[in-house]
């Protein structure tokens, strides 16, 4: 007797990978078997650019520090030397943040890393 092809668990199995497939060109979307290869290889790009996303944020928060730094007569290397000099503690992230929306607080900072460089 041959085996049946079309139980339950695959006809699942085979939307499942059509659905994430949607939207792919020509028979990537249509056709299970080229789907299938195309949403493995979709989701080993997923896997590692979900990893590369973090590297990419980390570059443009430093992009912005650098420029605000640069506005302030230092740059980014003694502005972060004089930041772990001085014992303060905050993420590139936060300090991006400060650096585009609050210009006052950016300076003190600013201020309180070329004290610590200069001690």
């Amino acid at each position: 007797m041959p085996r049946a092809t079309n139980g339950p668990a695959t006809l699942a199995r085979r939307k499942k990978v059509l659905k994430k497939a949607r939207g792919y060109f020509g028979n990537k979307s249509r056709l299970f078997r080229y789907a299938k290869d195309a949403v493995d290889r979709a989701e080993v790009y997923a896997y590692r650019d979900r990893r590369k996303k973090k590297s990419e944020f980390r570059q443009l928060w430093i992009v912005r520090i650098n420029a605000a730094c640069r506005q302030q007569g230092i740059n980014y290397s003694r502005f972060m030397r004089g930041m772990k000099a001085a014992g303060i503690e905050m993420d590139r992230k936060q300090l991006s943040e400060l650096a585009i929306h609050d210009e006052a607080a950016f300076s003190a900072l600013v201020e309180k890393a070329k004290e610590a460089n200069a001690a």
